[in-house]
């Protein structure tokens, strides 16, 4: 059982690897991995993308009463021209008779089957149409490591449709990378270090006033010391 689990999980993962080539139409990009199949290249490391997806519904006709019977009984006459065959095989009756009497009730039922299913609708859908997703070009994709020989033979195929990618042979463009990063799977962001806190800067202690000495007292003059020399005498 989980073999099977891990076996659905990897066919429903998203696709991986490089854009090597870009194709119009799925049958250029068929005939591309059947190239490199050819030169004996490892193409289960090749993807075909289809890019730009659009559900195509094309209208094949008016649809009414007498349409949708008719629709019926033709799908209900298959039914039972199939059942009358399995039943014709079983029971040994006569093969004829028993086909078509299955083809008559299979008819019939499929017939009341197509108009109960057209008046269902209200008359909001009278015609009928045929769907189908489209793409509007075709991107193959290659395992890094085995791109740049995929790319070196497409070249000898059809070069016009190689896209460039960043092997050493080819020069990387802006364009390129834009394609190539959509069909990359996101990497989760780089987890950023915690800023570290820088320690307060501590403040340098003012320098204190010098007190000023105080003043000398002023000498005498000479007159001065020449009056007191008598009195000493």
């Amino acid at each position: 059982m989980a073999a099977f689990s891990n076996a659905r999980t990897a066919h429903n993962a998203q696709p991986r690897g490089e854009q090597i080539a870009s194709y119009a139409t799925y049958a250029e990009a068929q005939r591309a991995v059947d190239f490199l199949s050819d030169k004996e290249f490892a193409v289960k490391s090749v993807t075909i993308v289809g890019t730009d997806l659009k559900m195509v519904e094309r209208i094949t006709g008016r649809l009414n009463y007498p349409r949708a019977a008719l629709s019926g009984a033709a799908s209900g006459a298959w039914f039972g021209l199939f059942v009358g065959l399995v039943l014709a095989l079983i029971g040994g009756g006569n093969l004829l008779n028993t086909l078509l009497f299955a083809l008559l009730i299979g008819a019939g039922f499929g017939m009341m089957f197509g108009v109960i299913a057209y008046a269902l609708t209200g008359g909001k859908r009278d015609f009928t149409s045929s769907s189908q997703v489209v793409a509007s070009s075709f991107a193959l994709l290659c395992l890094p490591e085995s791109a740049g020989q995929a790319r070196r033979l497409l070249r000898e195929l059809n070069g016009g449709n190689v896209t460039p990618g960043l092997t050493p042979h080819d020069t990387p463009t802006a364009p390129e990378a834009d394609r190539t990063a959509a069909f990359r799977r996101p990497s989760a962001p780089a987890e950023q270090p915690p800023a570290t806190q820088q320690p307060p800067a501590t403040q340098q202690p003012r320098p204190t006033e010098q007190p000023t000495a105080p003043e000398q007292p002023t000498q005498p003059t000479g007159e001065g010391q020449a009056e007191e020399s008598p009195g000493q005498r």
